[in-house]
């Protein structure tokens, strides 16, 4: 730590006592690509108030932060992170209320698929297997088989930084796309909870279609290996797995990183790989695809340094 961490561990521990807080902490060990070196400082808040706080105190002393769910879509660094990592595992809360369901934004996309399935609605059954976060899913309009998040949001809740102030948004104001939202890549947005309406539906039904789609992952996906998902981003007008495939590039390798041979949109930790193993073999990847095709293939996954 330098004099501006401790710093900040000094004035949120003030502030909030009770919040977790952990030292040199280990991103390869909590995020899904299983890469990245130590975090300086990592603060894990149980409400809105403290995770505010804690962006607010990085932002006074000059520090930089970065908000982590359930680190499905980021590589980090093999350096580390020299600033406070904010993680929303422990602000997990889902209350259903009709139709809606509100979720904060550590609960995860499996939780919330299953509080949908118990409380008789259909609509949510996309979400089941995607290994994120609801913030995350609001940061990127998250999606699979079909459906993203945008299909089912009502309001987006977020912490202004520069007003210091919590807004509500609604769907219509927050510039869904193609993983993209006014979330994505704004340091000064950070997502508190969503609000999703769905339909009533059959249990047995919603049930059976989340089995489908979970059975439908374990078989094209190579789910047996740390990686960070979809690599990549969808093409228009293309399949950027098949691009890649076409390349002949399933099962190459840089150091212990490899292309999925099971689906090529999957960079995979396949042997102790580092950071620098799979953006070089992302980057022979994208250099592939261009010289092949003539198409300029993007990053879909996060990288933190």
């Amino acid at each position: 730590m330098n004099s501006f961490t401790e710093a900040f561990v000094t004035k949120f521990s003030e502030i909030f006592p009770d919040c977790s807080i952990e030292l040199n902490y280990d991103l390869a060990a909590h995020t899904t690509m299983r890469v990245g070196g130590k975090a300086a400082v990592a603060v894990f808040p149980k409400k809105d108030g403290e995770l505010c706080s804690a962006i607010d105190i990085c932002t006074e002393l000059g520090l930089k932060h970065a908000v982590l769910g359930h680190g499905s879509n980021v590589v980090c660094s093999d350096s580390g992170y020299d600033g406070v990592i904010i993680r929303t595992e422990k602000m997990s809360d889902i209350s259903v209320c009709g139709n809606e369901i509100v979720a904060c934004s550590g609960a995860s996309l499996n939780a919330l698929a299953r509080a949908a399935l118990n409380a008789g609605l259909t609509g949510a059954e996309f979400m089941y297997g995607i290994p994120g976060s609801v913030g995350g899913a609001c940061y990127m309009n998250a999606g699979a088989y079909g459906g993203q998040l945008s299909d089912v949001a009502v309001t987006v809740t977020a912490y202004d930084s520069t007003k210091k102030e919590i807004v509500e948004y609604n769907a219509s104001e927050c510039g869904f796309g193609y993983r993209q939202s006014i979330f994505h890549g704004n340091d000064t947005l950070t997502v508190l909870s969503c609000t999703i309406r769905l339909s009533p539906g059959e249990a047995d039904a919603v049930s059976a279609k989340m089995d489908e789609l979970i059975n439908s992952r374990k078989e094209k996906q190579p789910l047996e290996y740390p990686s960070a998902g979809s690599f990549f981003k969808r093409c228009e007008g293309y399949f950027t797995a098949k691009l890649i495939d076409d390349c002949g590039l399933k099962g190459a390798r840089v150091g212990g990183a490899m292309i999925s041979e099971k689906h090529a949109g999957f960079l995979i930790n396949y042997d102790n790989a580092t950071c620098a193993d799979i953006m070089a073999l992302a980057d022979k990847v994208k250099l592939a695809v261009k010289e092949r095709f003539g198409v300029d293939i993007e990053r879909e996954v996060e990288y933190l340094e």
